[in-house]
């Protein structure tokens, strides 16, 4: 999930864990960065809160994408399948149906923006699945629209945020301390928050350090799991349909796949420290001890955020923050030469690269360089992948 920053230094607010806003609460330095609505209740959960409805033992069972397994669990609520079918048919039919009516009246071009807007607010209040889908989109100029682009790329870190509250919440729960025992200081507002979740900025108390906190949007793991059945359903029908040669069931399969491992921090903060270092044991059991060497430090002007692997869990990520600039939104020749060569480098000659490098997740930094944030754990084995399609081809 990409982080959005501002050059200016961390505000002083106490950290503590029952901190709440109020209007009356005085001006605080991040005030310039607030999200659209700071509300109890964001957007998404007062549209479809009732996805929510799992058991611990069934949450607990939708670690890992497993279709059978979902099927399963939703065979056993066939109303809450029944109405989520009917909210994503009722709210595209109604969106696409507004299009025609515009078509018809021939003012389709004085209601694109309009149209893109409301697409927009659409996709939030159907859940993470859609927003995910849309972020893939909106990094597709050659194809979108200018408004459509305008309007998608906002889903990549200012979507409604959840509840501080049940941020500050989670975070204790799964780290098993309180957040005044964590933080001297943390942001009591998300400084950015996207379709899985939400980030805050704060200073560890024992080290001083100041860290990017990102916490996992509650129910995500159900939403996801409901609609990537519905979602899979339907490229059956379409490719049925449409008497289509490509397999669309297996093309959601890798999606869901992707975003069941996006869902796991703990891995995140794994593959982020293997995209800056080369380890000679499990990735996943990554210590000092086995840090040989850089995998693009030898690359000038590239900086990856220390992840802090140890303070981080599958539903809370901590990672070093990073000041600067998104990469879009500065004109620096010099770090895309930098971003191609460190692309071409992950791709042919390491094997593992940054399989999401959309606008959001690059910075030039206030010092010049060029930084790695966001999801950090989409990595592949390039080179492997190339070697079996080789080798079915043949």
């Amino acid at each position: 999930m990409p982080i959005l920053l501002v050059p200016s230094p961390i505000p002083t607010v106490p950290a503590i864990s029952n901190l709440k806003l109020s209007p009356e609460s005085k001006p605080f330095k991040f005030r310039s960065w607030r999200l659209a609505a700071t509300r109890d209740v964001d957007t998404f959960t007062e549209k479809s809160s009732y996805v929510f409805q799992l058991s611990a033992t069934e949450a607990d069972s939708l670690v890992d994408y497993d279709l059978k397994k979902i099927g399963s669990i939703y065979r056993r609520k066939p109303l809450i399948l029944l109405r989520r079918i009917v909210q994503v048919g009722t709210s595209f039919g109604w969106w696409f149906g507004s299009r025609y009516v515009d078509k018809l009246m021939e003012r389709s071009d004085q209601m694109f923006k309009v149209r893109a807007a409301e697409l927009r607010k659409l996709l939030v209040e159907l859940g993470p699945a859609y927003v995910k889908i849309a972020q893939a989109v909106s990094s597709r100029a050659d194809l979108i629209p200018p408004s459509y682009l305008d309007e998608l790329s906002v889903l990549q870190d200012r979507i409604t945020p959840f509840s501080t509250d049940i941020a500050f919440n989670t975070i204790e729960q799964e780290l098993g301390l309180s957040i005044d025992e964590m933080f001297s200081e943390i942001s009591p507002e998300p400084v950015a928050a996207a379709s899985l979740g939400q980030v805050y900025q704060a200073r560890l108390r024992h080290s001083g350090q100041v860290v990017a906190v990102k916490v996992q949007r509650p129910g995500v793991q159900a939403a996801i799991s409901l609609d990537i059945l519905i979602l899979h359903f339907m490229a059956g029908l379409v490719r049925r349909a449409g008497k289509l040669n490509t397999d669309l069931q297996a093309l959601v399969d890798e999606w869901a796949s992707s975003l069941f491992r996006e869902l796991d921090y703990k891995k995140e903060a794994n593959n982020g420290l293997k995209f800056s270092l080369i380890c000679v044991d499990d990735a996943l059991n990554v210590s000092a001890a086995y840090l040989n060497r850089q995998l693009y430090g030898e690359i000038p002007d590239v900086l990856v955020p220390q992840m802090y692997i140890e303070q981080t869990t599958r539903k809370v990520l901590l990672m070093e923050w990073i000041e600067g600039k998104k990469l879009y939104e500065v004109k620096d020749l010099y770090l895309i030469e930098v971003g191609v060569y460190c692309s071409f480098n992950q791709l042919l000659e390491y094997g593992f690269y940054h399989a999401d490098p959309h606008p959001g997740n690059l910075l030039r930094t206030n010092d010049g360089k060029l930084a790695y944030i966001g999801i950090l754990l989409k990595y592949e084995n390039f080179n492997q992948a190339c070697l079996e399609i080789f080798w079915q081809k043949n």
